[in-house]
């Protein structure tokens, strides 16, 4: 089977899609390769999973009606237009059975073609609400697959199937799998991370954070800053009083490419409300706190994150409530409860769909 995986912007995009190739080649023998956005996460992501990059250059559509807002809108349109010329190519040349999108405008070029072409394609929606290349390409799709029931009443699709969210089966295992140390004294660990590009906002609310688990020493902190935010944060730390390379209980990086090995030793996450970043930590079974993004499509971010408040499997602050004394004071409590903590990742654990990746390889095999 020939395999073209795309989507990219964020690692909620490519994470997924790489889960599935994964997957997918242990079933049968496959050729795969990626599409995505030149200069985004995915160059990154891909190319350490060893698969095959098509990277074109865009960019994603903004939603301000001003004049430079409209002006991006244009060059976007442009770009989008251009790569999906230079993906019939690549079509033509390498000639897959299916292509598959997984989201973000990055998926947008690789799948437009493959349409136009004949060729048969497969989309993941494994947010509650679908973003907007789904939403433009749904109709001609030949299956969309959805990480949530609900979601179906809002996709205009010939057939959608119940899939889950697909997650890296070593972050599946990793509760059962023996890891060196991240921390080389032993207290509970909190792993924090804000997306695959950080978000300033967040990181900025990290820095008081970061110095009182300093300050304090009750707990270990994982934190991944994201590219951007790596460059300012230990500096703006550090005028706080507090100096990391003296620090043994914080490990501050820019990405965390071993998020199984992390998750396999943390007590509680901290994080956004990514559809993926969700199933990763059910799957785990961790509790969390949550403070969604508000910057996306219809707040669905919001929308993940009750879901799982709701099931008890975590606590969420909106991002308007949230300082850096707030965010530490609410996991210093939780730490504090180890019963409830337990209990929290009981919780997650049961809406865990760790069957995912066999649903997807099943809704793609189907329509060849």
């Amino acid at each position: 089977m020939k395999v073209i995986f795309c989507g990219g912007g964020t690692a909620g995009h490519v994470n997924p899609a790489i889960a599935a190739a994964d997957y997918f080649k242990k079933q049968e023998p496959c050729e795969i390769w990626f599409s995505g956005a030149r200069g985004g996460i995915e160059e990154k992501l891909v190319g350490r999973a060893g698969y095959e990059l098509f990277a074109f250059p865009l960019a994603g559509l903004s939603r301000s009606l001003s004049l430079s807002g409209l002006r991006q809108n244009v060059r976007a349109g442009q770009n989008a237009l251009a790569a999906v010329r230079e993906a019939k190519s690549i079509l033509r040349r390498v000639q897959p059975d299916v292509v598959v999108g997984t989201g973000g405008y990055a998926s947008y070029p690789m799948v437009a073609a493959a349409q136009q072409l004949g060729v048969k394609t497969a989309l993941l929606e494994v947010n509650a609400t679908p973003g907007v290349a789904l939403r433009l390409l749904s109709r001609r799709a030949d299956c969309v697959m959805l990480g949530f029931e609900e979601t179906a009443a809002l996709v205009h699709a010939k057939k959608t199937v119940l899939t889950g969210s697909p997650v890296r089966e070593e972050i599946v295992r990793c509760r059962d799998t023996v890891y060196s140390p991240v921390f080389a004294r032993e207290k509970p660990m909190v792993l924090s991370f804000w997306g695959s590009v950080g978000a300033l906002y967040m990181n900025r609310k990290m820095v008081d954070f970061i110095v009182r688990t300093v300050q304090e020493g009750e707990f270990n902190l994982l934190h991944a800053a994201g590219t951007s935010n790596y460059r300012w944060m230990p500096e703006e730390i550090r005028k706080k009083g507090c100096d990391l390379d003296k620090a043994p209980n914080v490990d501050l990086r820019e990405y965390i490419f071993e998020m199984d090995k992390a998750m396999a030793q943390a007590d509680l996450v901290i994080c956004r409300a990514g559809a993926s970043t969700l199933a990763e930590i059910c799957c785990a079974g961790l509790p969390s706190i949550i403070v969604p993004s508000p910057y996306v499509t219809d707040n669905h971010q919001e929308k993940n994150a009750r879901l799982l408040e709701k099931a008890g499997a975590a606590v969420v602050l909106t991002e308007a409530e949230c300082t850096g004394d707030k965010l530490y004071e609410t996991a210093q409590q939780l730490l504090r409860q180890p019963d409830r903590l337990k209990e929290m990742g009981q919780c997650a654990l049961r809406r865990a769909r760790p069957d995912a990746l066999r649903r997807i390889y099943d809704a793609v095999k189907s329509i060849l």
